[in-house]
């Protein structure tokens, strides 16, 4: 893999990562539409570690309220020890059908068909989930205000996420709404749920990476996409933060139901 190769995957991982519109199935499809070999799953994992480093950067505060939280059991640390059990829960079933999954998803799934599928069908419900929030007269206004049922719906959604196309943002936003949180709220909560199952599936791969040699080969073009990775990233989260307070998800649909046509449209001809 070339450096412009990987810069550009990583433009389209950071960018498609927070974006509704799902990082998998861009992974997939651009470099089949540019004529690229398939880079595999683990570089697709590896370079979520650039979007891991924005979560982190951008989600400092509330990340360090987690660690106060945990390190000081007092009343003034309640909030950031909530969320953090918030984020342990959510994570879990990600977890759990990662572990059992993980191989039969990159052997079955990564398929253009399943992409087109999944980018349609949960633009259709994205589009739902949107118009209902707005018809909610009295919206949580802060994810430290869900309970510990819906906290895991949430999750639950984030492990449906592991199928390409359907987009772990857009899934997780989509619950958020569905558990009453405004749209503003359900992306940073959405976010902030990225941070544990990212930095897993990064790490993880990077290992198998590392052990496999390909850091010393290709560890130049393996940095570059890190550093186009977070940069992306930062830019898409701080616009889809400050979208969502005004703005519905309509936009993402149509771009949404759009590729997913187009895509079975070319498979079809």
């Amino acid at each position: 893999m070339s450096v412009a190769q990987a810069l550009v995957l990583g433009i389209v991982q950071g960018l498609t990562e927070f974006l509704p519109i799902s990082s998998s199935g861009h992974l997939i499809l651009v470099p089949r539409v540019l004529g690229w070999p398939d880079q595999g799953l683990a570089f697709d994992a590896v370079i979520h570690l650039g979007s891991l480093l924005a979560l982190v950067l951008y989600f400092r505060i509330e990340l360090l309220g987690v660690l106060r939280g945990f390190l000081i059991p007092t009343d003034a640390g309640r909030p950031g020890r909530t969320l953090g059990w918030f984020l342990i829960l959510g994570t879990l079933p990600a977890a759990l059908v990662g572990y059992l999954y993980a191989n039969l998803i990159e052997a079955r799934f990564r398929g253009p068909g399943v992409v087109a599928l999944s980018l349609i069908v949960w633009a259709l419900v994205m589009w739902v989930a949107d118009r209902q929030a707005e018809r909610r007269p009295l919206p949580v206004t802060s994810a430290l205000g869900l309970t510990w049922p819906w906290v895991l719906f949430v999750g639950c959604a984030q492990a449906i996420a592991l199928i390409p196309g359907t987009s772990r943002s857009g899934i997780t936003i989509i619950a958020g709404l569905a558990a009453g949180l405004t749209r503003k709220e359900a992306a940073r909560f959405s976010f902030l749920l990225g941070v544990p199952v990212t930095f897993a599936a990064g790490a993880e791969k990077a290992l198998e990476l590392a052990r496999a040699g390909a850091w010393a080969a290709e560890g130049g073009t393996i940095l570059a996409a890190l550093v186009a990775t977070c940069l992306a990233s930062l830019a898409a989260i701080a616009f889809l933060v400050r979208y969502l307070e005004r703005r519905r998800l309509t936009p993402f649909v149509y771009y949404r139901l759009v590729l997913g046509g187009l895509i079975l449209l070319l498979l079809w001809r």
